[in-house]
């Protein structure tokens, strides 16, 4: 079976490959006014009664097909007849511009088609189901993350699906060592390593002699520490020994002790009914 260009209906190489992203069975198609605003196009006008600015031209089945080919991938949006498969209009996507969502609903798209000879329209496309809306607009995002149309390239810079091929169209380098080859492999670094530490041994040495010694005592009287008599010449302990002690009384017994403490009845004691205190 042959491939056909989803967007010119001409046949493709045998190598390309064809993968059908999303598929919806029945989109509106309307004839919008042309755009005469910056802020976007605004859907609530197409189908408001009584005086709809736009006018249903056709439904249609809507397919979001990718073609890979030897050097290029392309993606195309295509309205198809839903009876015949006939194709009715294609836009490829080529830009984020092709397909804008309308300001005002989530369902409704403006599409930039593309017709033989390069003739190009805008026209409106409606949903019947927001998912289906949701699930186109998810479709559009995946695709131009693999087109690489999120991001511009800087100047020099290749985009990432250029980049692939140029990964592709680079033959591999042998960087293995060859029969004969060696390696002189040099580790530096040693001598430093001796330097910073005897360096550091300097350093400790001179920070333990940079401790200063302590103050002087203050000259002043009133920071003055006591002076200590001096101890006793040989002399003087010989004449303390020899000079007579003072008597000591003679201690008394403890008969003489008794009698010298006053009695029970001195201290206003009795010996009690039965002489119990005797």
């Amino acid at each position: 079976m042959t491939t056909l260009d989803p967007a010119t209906g001409r046949p493709l190489p045998d190598s390309a490959i064809q993968r059908v992203l999303f598929i919806c069975p029945r989109v509106h198609v309307y004839q919008i006014p042309p755009l005469t605003s910056n802020k976007g196009f605004s859907a609530g006008s197409w189908t408001a009664p009584p005086r709809p600015t736009a006018q249903m031209i056709f439904t249609a089945r809507l397919r979001i097909i990718e073609t890979s080919l030897a050097t290029q991938i392309k993606t195309d949006i295509v309205l198809e007849d839903p009876k015949t498969g006939d194709l009715f209009a294609a836009a490829p996507y080529t830009s984020p511009a092709v397909v804008e969502q309308a300001n005002d609903s989530s369902r409704f798209f403006a599409v930039r088609v593309v017709g033989e000879g390069g003739m190009k329209a805008t026209l409106g496309m409606g949903f019947e189901e927001r998912p289906d809306a949701f699930d186109f607009s998810i479709t559009l995002s995946e695709a131009r993350k693999l087109l690489g149309l999120d991001q511009k390239a800087a100047p020099g810079q290749a985009l990432p699906q250029q980049m692939n091929r140029k990964t592709v169209e680079e033959p591999k380098k042998d960087f293995s060592i060859k029969a004969g080859e060696s390696i002189h492999v040099e580790i530096g670094g040693r001598g430093r390593r001796q330097q910073q530490s005897s360096s550091a041994a300097k350093d400790d040495s001179s920070a333990l002699f940079s401790i200063q010694p302590p103050p002087p005592p203050a000259s002043g009287d009133d920071f003055a520490l006591p002076s200590l008599a001096p101890p006793p010449s040989a002399a003087h302990v010989k004449a303390a020994s020899k000079s007579p002690s003072p008597a000591r009384p003679p201690p008394q017994s403890q008969f003489q002790q008794n009698q010298n403490q006053p009695s029970a009845q001195d201290l206003g004691f009795d010996d009690g009914e039965f002489g119990e205190f005797q």
